[in-house]
């Protein structure tokens, strides 16, 4: 059984309609009216092998925070309610992944307990439309959403292109790893039964 979310959330800032599937093949339709931001969920979904179908209507005439937070809420909440009740996922998942001159580690755990941890370093003020400082708002927003602990560390690089891609490229293979299945899970990975 695929496990498939739909969401839509109206607020006076954005307007978002999203469908996500964690046991997808990486299809995507992203349009948020960030173009950069846009190819950065793409990679996420193609990289993770998940089906991500998203519409976002947002006040971009304001700027793009609301836009890119707002996603980063939504997104979380489908991540949070397509993994249920967590019986017999992995929970854990760990990537370090090189782009280019960029090495990114993302490390997390599908606990329930949010947090969100970031040591980057984005010398552009902007790359496209997206203000790079909304990296961590994106993150620290899917984090707390989806109630899982996440850490994302800069260990070399330059551009802040490759490194905020390699970022979003890290998130997908690890949560494509903490989501996954390991048949010697009895109930939930937890010594205290419930996650």
């Amino acid at each position: 059984m695929e496990r498939r979310v739909e969401i839509t959330r109206n607020t006076a800032e954005t307007k978002i309609i999203l469908s996500l599937n964690l046991d997808g093949s990486g299809k995507s339709k992203v349009s948020t009216g960030i173009g950069f931001f846009d190819h950065m969920l793409k990679s996420f979904a193609k990289h993770g092998f998940f089906d991500l179908d998203l519409t976002v209507d947002g006040d971009l005439y304001v700027d793009t925070h609301h836009t890119i937070e707002d996603t980063g809420i939504v997104l979380g909440q489908a991540i949070r309610e397509a993994v249920g009740d967590k019986k017999g996922i992995v929970r854990y998942g760990t990537k370090i992944l090189p782009m280019d001159e960029a090495l990114i580690l993302c490390s997390l755990d599908l606990s329930g307990r949010p947090y969100y941890v970031q040591d980057v370093t984005l010398l552009a003020e902007r790359i496209g439309d997206f203000e790079t400082e909304m990296f961590h708002e994106f993150f620290y927003a899917v984090s707390y959403s989806a109630a899982m602990n996440l850490h994302i560390r800069q260990i070399t690089g330059s551009n802040s292109h490759h490194i905020v891609e390699g970022a979003f490229k890290a998130f997908a293979k690890a949560l494509d790893e903490a989501v996954s299945f390991d048949k010697r899970i009895d109930g939930v990975l937890s010594a205290k039964g419930t996650l």
